[in-house]
């Protein structure tokens, strides 16, 4: 489903990601862990195409993010890409519920789901509330439904816990693992946490030299 073929990105002249390489597959959920400053974050925007690799290749289904014009990578993003950012990007004209429903309605589908994702973050009761009314754990939640809401074939989460409490976050990525795996989804969650980690099928270290696979150090 993903392919990173020698990707390589540098900042500034440092260079940030080299040669990186990996093959994900429809329907595995992994966890992405390394130092700050690795990578983390610019390789999510990479796979999102939000920005592009100096060189290399980042493939979806086949087709190169960096080959598509910018009409046909935006379509890509709305129907087939979930996001969870860490500065969440929950839109402060819209109600929650119509910032969960918009990649619905961006994808002319029905928003009845709205309704029952809002109660699987813990958000009930809270649809017609506006972002400046939340905590920022509340806006987490927001944004970690609207990037599920679609059933999206791939879910990048930027440390979607971060603003959580640990009970919430527990749930929170009970969810993310049961949608993914009950829409046969590509998942990658990068995160500090061992404990959220552990929730994924497969962890991945990121270091100056790859990807490589770790043993999880825990398991929910």
């Amino acid at each position: 489903m993903l392919e990173l073929i020698n990707v390589n990105k540098a900042y500034a002249g440092r260079q940030v990601l080299a040669n990186l390489s990996h093959m994900l597959r429809s329907g595995e959920y992994v966890a992405i862990m390394g130092e700050s400053g690795v990578g983390k974050s610019t390789l999510l925007n990479l796979i999102a195409g939000l920005d592009a690799p100096d060189s290399g290749d980042i493939r979806v289904n086949g087709v190169a993010i960096s080959q598509l014009n910018d009409d046909a990578a935006t379509r890509l993003r709305r129907e087939q890409f979930g996001f969870v950012f860490q500065a969440f990007h929950v839109l402060p004209h819209l109600t929650v519920h119509q910032n969960i429903a918009l990649p619905l309605l961006l994808n002319d589908r029905s928003t009845d789901r709205v309704e029952q994702m809002l109660a699987n973050v813990g958000l009930q009761g809270r649809g017609e509330h506006f972002p400046r009314e939340l905590s920022g754990g509340e806006l987490q939640r927001v944004a970690i439904a609207r990037a599920l809401i679609h059933r999206p074939a791939l879910v990048l989460a930027d440390e979607p816990t971060g603003n959580l409490d640990p009970d919430t976050a527990h749930d929170i990525l009970q969810l993310m693992r049961s949608e993914i795996k009950a829409n046969g989804a590509t998942g990658i969650l990068v995160t500090h946490s061992h404990v959220a980690a552990g929730t994924a099928d497969i962890v991945l270290n990121l270091t100056k030299n790859g990807l490589f696979q770790a043993q999880p150090e825990h398991r929910r």
